[in-house]
């Protein structure tokens, strides 16, 4: 079972609160969190692209990096875990991307990936004046779709002159192409339109968990996913997000996260729903309209997995378990503190994670 880390490129993580621990995005942050999951064995590295933070007293995400040239450097100094990088699609034209991450393929040996991001927060755009309009939450699949045929052409061959709705290459070229001809692709479609695309396109969809302590909850979202990659007749891996709070016991743990609820910044929140509200078409699973629905999501909105030590190990043990699972990929309430305890305390505890301390070892 794969495990990742979404690493923290923006500030406070994933926590929208006053009393989670406070801090800034940097590369010594970064470069801390994905060596010390290098060194427990984690397989992959995933940093996000957000352009736009949702304000409020925590000023939540309004300081971030910026994906790729966070994971060129954390790349350099890496031998082993795979890297992925997110593009905002409506940023940069396929071409573009397609050469930066054979560069990164270059740097890392092979073990560079792109996660495609398709744009739910119209703000992002708007203030660059990249926003085609609302036309673009119909048709966000199909853009997503000529770009990645277009950076696949280039990876494999060389040269594009793929001709579409939204994209015309003539003679397009980009070299050095990666050493495998290839470079992996992620999504992160909820939608049944979203889960086509990754049927169809990607290498791994990643899932969003649900509810607190409910690994199960998420076996419909993989189901849907193994129904549509057994219908596009590939292999498309999920990968399942979960928050992880842990501690000696579950009641201190518990504490823990019943404190960073308190301080909920609720500004931020709000401009979190109002933003995600912007589709007013999208399907009940989608990403839209997940949250849209995060009226206090302290914790974004993702799953939660909250306890001891050896209760956490069991509910991820119970999630790796969930039919159609991949891997988990996981955030922390204090990354440096999170990584060394889930190292130490919680990954050996886990039977779906024995052949991968070996290997570490």
């Amino acid at each position: 079972m794969d495990i990742g880390v979404f690493i923290p490129i923006g500030n406070n993580g994933w926590l929208i609160s006053s009393t989670s621990p406070q801090y800034m995005p940097s590369f010594d942050l970064n470069r801390q969190v994905v060596q010390r999951a290098e060194h427990y064995g984690f397989d992959f590295a995933l940093s996000m692209i957000k352009l736009r933070g949702f304000g409020g007293p925590t000023e939540f995400w309004d300081h971030n990096l910026e994906s790729f040239t966070l994971m060129a450097g954390l790349a350099a100094v890496t031998t082993r875990i795979r890297l992925y990088a997110s593009v905002a699609v409506l940023t940069l034209p396929p071409a573009i991307v397609a050469r930066m991450a054979s560069t990164i393929d270059d740097i890392s040996g092979g073990r560079f990936g792109v996660n495609i991001v398709s744009g739910w927060q119209q703000a992002e755009y708007d203030q660059m004046g990249l926003w085609p309009g609302e036309r673009h939450f119909a048709n966000r699949y199909d853009y997503c779709a000529e770009y990645v045929q277009v950076m696949r052409e280039l990876w494999a061959t060389g040269r594009s002159d793929f001709q579409g709705s939204y994209f015309r290459m003539k003679d397009c070229r980009v070299s050095p192409r990666p050493k495998a001809g290839r470079v992996p692709v992620v999504c992160a479609g909820q939608s049944p339109a979203g889960i086509r695309f990754a049927a169809q396109y990607g290498d791994y969809n990643f899932c969003a968990g649900a509810g607190q302590n409910d690994p199960g909850a998420t076996a419909p979202n993989i189901a849907r996913l193994v129904q549509a990659t057994a219908e596009t007749g590939r292999a498309c891996g999920a990968y399942v997000l979960y928050m992880v709070i842990a501690a000696e016991t579950d009641e201190a743990a518990l504490a823990t996260w019943e404190r960073y609820r308190d301080g909920v910044d609720t500004e931020a929140v709000a401009w979190l729903t109002e933003q995600a509200g912007a589709d007013r078409t999208a399907d009940a699973t989608s990403t839209a309209r997940w949250m849209a629905m995060a009226k206090s999501a302290v914790n974004f909105n993702m799953g939660l997995l909250v306890g001891s030590y050896a209760t956490v190990a069991q509910l991820l043990d119970e999630a790796a378990a969930v039919p159609g699972t991949s891997g988990l990929m996981l955030v922390f309430d204090d990354f440096i503190a999170g990584m060394e305890a889930f190292g130490e305390r919680i990954q050996p505890l886990m039977r779906c994670r024995q052949d991968r301390i070996a290997q570490a070892a």
